[in-house]
């Protein structure tokens, strides 16, 4: 009665760190309060009812039947209140439930040699393995994961798979036909498996890593480049002024003489040609000083490689997230350089419109590009740096335009590259 006790309070610790493992791994989309209530109103009764089919039908029959009894049914609740769908969701899943199956079994198997099954043995390792195991994944892998999570969209479904194919062979393994203790013969397969699982899965967080220090440094550079154009803009900017300063000494001479010796006209004429010249070379695309500088450093970039840039901003000068539009732009015009670049002269076109729509910011560029580029609408095209077409710049558009409440979309049509982005803006700056 007491060892039926003691394994009734071992399952029960089992199931209840099962949760707790998965909610430190997983994002919810609700708060977590809301989290918290909702799993424990129906996962508690669902712990408590496979801990009752334990003490009526035994240790052995409830092994075979508990995937039925408590992994589908946890598999769907936690699906409809989890953040990532689809392979996210599932790894993470079949994680928490492989981790917590292993345990049990090899803490199962230590009570079966060493403990001579009185679950003493089998309770004391389960409450000191589960809190390890749990402090490993909040304070070494919860930070990371979530940004793996967050920041790699593929690879995990080969992952999924991998890990739910390890579930059901250590339930195979370990309950069927009979329990293992009662098929000695196959238990050197069951503790390899047991060895290998932990290695598979090192393997698996280790690629998963790599992924997540390459987007790390792709986000890097992405920054830098931004930073390295926004830099240009005010060098050119700053060698602009410095041409203005030395060219109005000159002009002041000139208009000096000018009006010394009494020609009136002739000082004026000049005056307005010389203002007209200022007007030109600072090149005040917009009103919007941020904007301004984008457009002013690749129109200058443009010209020397002999690009054809057409602008049509039906922009003013009012207040606009020029961090994220900054972004956006840069990004994609760096895109349209890197695509044209690789062009003969005479294909080299590129135009940018900028105009509201209701509450919306919409922003359409256009490049030509090479003809067996193909692209089909909400597709991201893969970056070719280095024989580049569009590249990293995508992402990080799309990310800035989330930002805003707003979407981006790209495609190729009759050989153009078209990129379209829109954002929210607030009514006030209307």
């Amino acid at each position: 009665m007491k060892s039926t006790v003691l394994r009734e309070l071992s399952v029960f610790w089992s199931l209840l760190h099962i949760l707790i493992l998965f909610i430190l791994l997983y994002r919810s989309k609700y708060s977590k309060k809301k989290t918290l209530v909702l799993t424990g109103i129906f996962m508690g009764p669902l712990v408590f009812l496979n801990v009752i089919g334990l003490t009526i039908l035994g240790n052995e029959k409830m092994g075979q039947m508990f995937v039925l009894t408590c992994t589908i049914p946890s598999l769907f609740f936690f699906y409809l209140i989890s953040k990532d769908q689809k392979w996210r969701f599932l790894f993470t899943f079949c994680l928490a439930d492989t981790v917590a199956y292993w345990v049990m079994i090899v803490t199962n198997l230590l009570d079966y040699y060493l403990g001579k099954e009185q679950c003493v043995l089998m309770l004391i390792s389960r409450l000191l393995l589960f809190p390890l195991i749990e402090w490993v994944a909040y304070h070494i892998l919860r930070k990371p994961y979530l940004e793996l999570q967050e920041s790699v969209s593929k690879g995990w479904g080969i992952f999924t798979a991998m890990v739910a194919l390890y579930y059901l062979l250590l339930i195979v393994m370990a309950n069927f036909p009979t329990i293992i203790t009662k098929r000695e013969e196959y238990m050197p397969a069951l503790l390899l498996v047991l060895v290998l699982m932990p290695l598979t899965y090192a393997t698996i967080f280790v690629s998963l890593y790599r992924q997540l220090l390459l987007y790390r440094k792709r986000q890097s550079e992405r920054i830098w480049q931004e930073q390295k154009i926004h830099l240009e803009a005010q060098l050119d900017s700053q060698q602009n002024l410095r041409k203005l300063q030395h060219d109005l000494k000159a002009h002041t001479i000139t208009l000096s003489g000018l009006l010394v010796s009494g020609k009136i006209d002739e000082a004026q004429s000049y005056m307005w040609d010389m203002v007209y010249d200022m007007d030109a070379s600072l090149q005040q695309f917009c009103a919007n000083p941020y904007l301004n500088s984008v457009f002013s450093h690749f129109s200058q970039r443009f010209k020397k490689l002999e690009m054809e840039l057409e602008l049509d901003l039906k922009i003013g000068d009012e207040e606009l997230p020029y961090m994220e539009l900054c972004q956006i732009l840069s990004n994609g015009l760096e895109n349209a350089w890197d695509a044209s670049s690789e062009l003969p002269p005479d294909k080299r076109k590129i135009s940018l419109q900028m105009r509201y729509n209701k509450d919306y910011l919409v922003i359409r560029m256009k490049n030509r590009c090479k003809n067996n580029l193909c692209i089909e609408e909400g597709n991201l095209p893969k970056s070719t740096k280095g024989g580049a077409e569009h590249g990293f710049g995508l992402r990080t558009i799309q990310e800035a335009a989330r930002k805003l409440d707003g979407e981006m979309t790209c495609y190729t049509k009759k050989g153009m590259f078209i990129l379209d982005v829109m954002i929210h803006i607030e009514p006030r700056h209307l």
